[in-house]
């Protein structure tokens, strides 16, 4: 009986290593794929509530004695106070109305672009669509994870696409 016991002892070892392992590979993929959908959805929310912002600055506000017109830079930062989670550096931001286009650009410099949106008619006139596109630059961490991985094998990084298109109400 002993001797049985001892021809046994690393099977478990060698059974861990072949079910374990693969097990381990897939919980940390379920992982990455429910952040890559944490990305995208964090993404369309801060889209949709920079075009929300959007539709009601249109040429209502834009026409004298109104100052409530607004900027690429102040829809990009509804966007970016929306979507906390997204990195900065990682979103591309595209703003299109009927008669204007102001993109692709980076988050961070979307902040700083003083150009009107939506502006000029037809335009931003109510019922007029304006469209805002976005994409995150999303990698996944499995990289780190893969056998031989020190050696400079990277998983190559896809953009995330979202995209809000609304009327102008105002």
């Amino acid at each position: 009986m002993t001797a049985r016991r001892s021809r046994q002892r690393g099977n478990t070892l060698i059974e861990f290593t072949l079910v374990g392992i693969p097990l381990i590979f897939v919980l940390i993929s379920i992982f990455e794929m429910a952040r890559g959908m944490w990305i995208y959805h964090s993404l369309q929310h801060a889209v949709k509530e920079g075009a929300r912002f959007t539709i009601v600055h249109g040429i209502n506000c834009t026409t004298t004695p109104n100052a409530c017109g607004k900027t690429v830079g102040d829809v990009a930062r509804i966007i970016q106070d929306s979507g906390v989670d997204l990195i900065p550096g990682d979103v591309t931001l595209t703003f299109a109305s009927e008669s204007q286009s102001v993109g692709p650009c980076v988050l961070t410099n979307c902040l700083t672009n003083t150009t009107a949106f939506p502006s000029g008619e037809p335009g931003n006139l109510p019922g007029r669509n304006i469209t805002i596109t976005g994409t995150v630059r999303f990698q996944s961490a499995v990289a780190f994870f893969w056998p031989g991985a020190h050696g400079g094998f990277v998983l190559p990084a896809f953009n995330l696409p979202a995209s809000a298109r609304e009327k102008i109400q105002f």
